[in-house]
C-alpha cells in the first residue's frame, strides 16, 4: 500500500464513521490552528489599534459601576461579553484583541453557541469504545454495550473530571516534595528552606525524628511524602492518617472511603471506568468522595505545606494587582500556572543587585517578575517572595492571559501546569513574548521547554532571565507601538490558619466569640475559576460575595475568584463599609476586609486546615460548621475533585455551572441528598446569584441552629 493509499485509507473511515462523505477538519485552514508556523503573516493580517477604544475611568469610580453594573442583572448574551467582563484592564483589551479580529475566549464562548451539545452537558454521552460515541435518549435509553443513563453519567463524573482533577493536585503536590527534597540535597539549585519551624513541626506529626539537622530532615519529610503517594491503594494513606480529622477518618473506614496511595487510587478507579467493568452508579459517586479524600491529603494540603516551607509562610500585607503594574521600561516577566517552583527562584536571582544591573545594561529601568493566575496568587501571598525586589506583583485571572499579552510589554511568559490557553503561541508571535515552559508536562506549539529539575533551579532560572532580556532588546529595537491599562488595586493578601490566628492574637478563640454572638453568621469560601459564560465573567462570583457579606458572613477566597475579589476591592478593608452591621463592625475593629484571600486554588488545602482547627477548638466534626464552600464559575477537573473533598469532609458545596450529572436523577439524587444522611456533605447547582445566597445564608443559619448559636 502507498503512502497515498494510507492517507486514503483514513478519510474512507472516517466518511464511512460519520456518514457522509466529508468532514468538519476539511473546511478549516490554516489560519484555525494555533501552530504559530502557519502564521508567517501576522504581523500583517492582524492590525492592532490601541486608541479606538473605550478606556475605563479610574478605579474608584470602577468600583461603583462595577456596583451597578450587578445590580442590573443584564448579564445575558445580549450585548455580551463587556456586559459580563468587570475588569478594567481586561474590558480594554478585550476590545483591542476583539476589534484586530484575533481568536479570543470570549469570542471562542460565542462561537461555540449553540452547538454545545445537550447530550454532554448532561452526562449522556460516551466515547469509551469503538461502538461508540453513543448517546442516550428516549429513543436509544442503553449505549450499545448495554449502559443505562445512570451508569454512564456517574462514570463520566468520575472518568472525566474526578480522577484527572486528583491527579493533578497529587502531581503537584510530588513536584513540591521532589523541590524539597533538592533544597535538602543540593543547596546550590538556588532552593532554600525559608520556614524549618513549620518543616519541623509536620515532619513530628508524620513521626519522623524533626531533631535532625534541617537539610537531613527536608530530605526525610520529601521522601515520607512521596512514598506515601506511591503506595497501594489497599494501603492505608500515612498522609491521611497523620494529618485528617479524628472523627472523620472514623466515618471513611465505615464507609470504605479512607483511601491508599493517590497514584494508585487514580488508577483503580480509572480501571472501573472501563467498559463493561463497574455499572453500580453509588459506587462510582463513593469512589469520588475516596478520591477527594486523596486529593485533599496527597494533594492540596501537603503542597501548601511544601510550599511555604520553602517560600515562606502567609504574611497579611497590602499589595497591588492589575495590569496597570506592568512598565513600559521595565522587563517585564509574567510567570502562569500553578507550581511557583522555579518562579520562586528566579524572583530570587532577578532581586540581586546583579540581575537588575544586566537589565540596565540592557536598557531597561530592571527586571521584574509579575505572578498570572494561581500561581500569582501564591506568590503574592507568600513573604519569602512578595517583599522581594524582583517581585512585581498580581496580574489577573485565566481568562485575562492572551489581552494580557495584547499589551506588548510582556518580554517573557513562563508557565508550569495548568491554565496556559493553547493560543498563547499566536499571541507571542504577534506581540512578540517569549515563552518558556518550565514543566514538561505542558508544551506548546512553537515554544521552548524546561526539564522540571529541581537541582538545576538555579541554572535554568538563569536561562529564563536571560530569555526575557534577550526580549526586551528585541522589542526597543523594533520599537513597537504598546498600550498599558493603567488600572491598579490596593488589596489586602496573606491570609491564612497560620497568619489569621496570629492576628487574632495566636487563637482563634475571638473569631468564634464573633460567631458565636452572631456578628459573624458564618463562613463562606468563594473558590475556584471565572468562566466565559452568559452571566458569568467575574460578574456571577461578584454579586454572590456581596451579598454574602451583607449577612454577614465573612468570606475566603481562592483561585481566579481571588482577582475578583481584588479588582472589585472587596479584598480592600474600605469594603467592611458594604458589609452588614455585624461583619462591618468585626473587620473595623480588626482592620481586615470582609474578603481574606487565601490566594490560590490550591491554597484550599489552607482552607480546610482552618476549618479543622476551628472544629478541635469547638469539639465537633468538620461537618457541623456553620460554612458552606462555593465554585460559582467553576471550569476544570481540579474544581470538581476539591468538590469532592468537600463532600468527604461533610459540607455543603455549591458548583455554577451545573456539572455534567443532570441526565440521571440518581446521580442527582445521590449527590444533593443521599450523602448527607451518610455524615458526608452534598452537593447544590444553582445559576442564579440571589437564590444562591439564599441557599447559603440558610444552610448557615441550619447549622448554627444545630450548634445552639441561636
Amino acid at each position: 500500500m502507498s503512502d497515498k493509499d494510507v492517507e486514503k485509507s483514513y478519510e474512507r473511515s472516517a466518511e464511512r464513521m460519520r456518514g457522509d462523505n466529508k468532514t468538519f477538519a476539511a473546511d478549516l485552514t490554516a489560519k484555525d490552528y494555533n501552530d504559530p508556523s502557519l502564521h508567517e503573516d501576522i504581523h500583517n493580517s492582524v492590525s492592532v489599534d490601541y486608541d479606538k477604544i473605550d478606556k475605563m475611568p479610574d478605579m474608584e469610580e470602577v468600583h461603583r459601576w462595577q456596583r451597578e453594573h450587578i445590580q442590573k442583572d443584564d448579564q445575558s448574551k445580549e450585548g455580551y461579553p463587556l456586559n459580563v467582563i468587570i475588569d478594567p484592564a481586561m474590558r480594554e483589551m478585550y476590545q483591542v484583541v476583539h476589534d484586530a479580529g484575533m481568536t479570543n475566549v470570549f469570542d471562542r464562548f460565542s462561537q461555540q453557541q449553540p452547538t454545545q451539545c445537550k447530550f454532554c452537558i448532561e452526562g449522556l454521552s460516551c466515547q469509551l469504545c469503538a461502538n461508540g460515541p453513543c448517546r442516550i435518549s428516549s429513543k436509544a435509553p442503553r449505549g450499545v454495550c448495554g449502559v443505562d443513563a445512570h451508569t454512564m453519567v456517574s462514570r463520566n463524573f468520575v472518568y472525566r473530571h474526578v480522577t484527572i482533577g486528583t491527579s493533578a493536585n497529587i502531581f503537584h503536590c510530588h513536584q513540591a516534595a521532589r523541590t524539597l527534597k533538592a533544597a535538602g540535597e543540593h543547596p546550590e539549585s538556588g532552593l532554600k528552606i525559608r520556614d524549618p519551624e513549620k518543616l519541623k513541626k509536620y515532619a513530628d506529626m508524620a513521626g519522623l525524628n524533626a531533631n535532625k539537622p534541617i537539610n537531613a530532615l527536608a530530605v526525610d519529610f520529601a521522601d515520607w511524602v512521596m512514598n506515601d503517594i506511591h503506595a497501594p491503594y489497599h494501603i492505608e494513606s500515612k498522609t491521611v492518617e497523620a494529618f485528617a480529622p479524628t472523627k472523620r477518618k472514623e466515618l471513611w473506614r465505615q464507609l470504605g472511603l479512607f483511601p491508599g496511595g493517590g497514584y494508585s487510587e487514580v488508577a483503580y478507579a480509572q480501571t472501573r471506568c472501563m467498559t463493561n467493568f463497574t455499572s453500580d452508579p453509588v459506587e462510582f459517586l463513593l469512589n469520588s468522595v475516596r478520591l477527594g479524600v486523596a486529593n485533599e491529603y496527597q494533594g492540596l494540603f501537603l503542597l501548601d505545606i511544601i510550599q511555604e516551607i520553602l517560600m515562606g509562610t502567609q504574611e497579611i500585607a497590602m499589595k497591588q494587582q492589575n495590569m496597570g503594574l506592568l512598565k513600559e521600561n521595565m522587563i517585564n516577566v509574567i510567570t502562569n500556572g500553578h507550581m511557583p517552583l522555579l518562579a520562586h527562584v528566579a524572583i530570587d536571582l532577578a532581586s540581586t543587585d546583579e540581575w537588575q544591573q544586566k537589565a540596565k545594561a540592557a536598557g531597561a529601568d530592571g527586571i521584574q517578575i509579575l505572578g498570572h493566575v494561581c500561581e500569582g496568587q501564591q506568590l503574592i501571598n507568600y513573604e519569602g517572595m512578595h517583599n522581594r525586589k524582583g517581585y512585581g506583583g498580581q496580574e489577573g485571572e485565566w481568562l485575562s492571559q492572551e489581552y494580557l499579552l495584547a499589551t506588548g510589554v510582556v518580554d517573557l511568559f513562563m508557565f508550569d501546569y495548568n491554565c496556559t490557553v493553547p493560543t498563547m503561541p499566536l499571541f507571542a508571535k504577534r506581540f512578540g513574548t517569549k515563552l518558556l515552559s518550565t514543566h514538561p508536562v505542558i508544551k506548546l506549539q512553537g515554544t521552548d521547554t524546561l526539564d522540571f529539575v529541581p537541582e538545576k533551579m538555579n541554572e535554568q532560572a538563569v536561562k529564563a532571565l536571560d530569555m526575557a532580556i534577550e526580549a526586551f532588546k528585541q522589542r526597543k529595537s523594533e520599537n513597537r507601538k504598546t498600550y498599558i491599562p493603567p488600572h491598579v488595586s490596593d488589596c489586602m493578601v496573606g491570609f491564612s490558619t497560620e497568619s489569621v490566628k496570629k492576628a487574632l492574637g495566636g487563637s482563634f478563640k475571638p473569631l468564634i466569640e464573633q460567631i458565636a454572638n452572631g456578628n459573624i453568621r458564618g463562613i463562606a469560601t468563594i473558590v475556584g475559576c471565572t468562566t466565559a459564560r452568559y452571566g458569568q465573567g467575574g460578574s456571577n462570583i461578584f454579586r454572590i460575595t456581596k451579598g454574602l457579606i451583607e449577612n454577614n458572613i465573612l468570606v475566603l477566597s481562592g483561585g481566579c475568584t481571588s482577582s475578583v475579589m481584588e479588582y472589585t476591592g472587596l479584598t480592600n478593608p474600605k469594603a467592611a463599609e458594604e458589609c452588614g452591621e455585624g461583619l462591618k463592625a468585626v473587620c473595623k475593629k480588626l482592620g481586615i476586609p470582609p474578603v481574606l484571600t487565601y490566594g490560590a486554588c490550591v491554597d484550599i488545602g489552607k482552607m480546610t486546615h482552618t476549618a479543622k482547627e476551628l472544629a478541635d477548638a469547638l469539639d465537633v466534626d468538620t461537618n457541623k460548621l456553620p460554612l458552606v464552600i462555593g465554585a460559582p464559575e467553576y471550569l476544570e477537573q481540579k474544581a470538581v475533585a476539591d468538590a469532592c473533598t468537600a463532600v468527604a469532609l461533610g459540607w455543603l458545596v455549591h458548583v455554577a455551572p451545573v456539572p455534567s450529572i443532570t441526565g440521571s436523577d440518581v446521580v442527582v439524587k445521590t449527590l444533593t441528598e443521599t450523602t448527607e444522611t451518610l455524615g458526608l456533605g452534598k452537593v447544590v447547582v444553582e445559576m442564579d446569584a440571589e437564590k444562591t445566597i439564599r441557599i447559603y445564608v440558610d444552610h448557615i443559619e441550619k447549622k448554627r441552629k444545630e450548634l445552639g448559636l441561636n
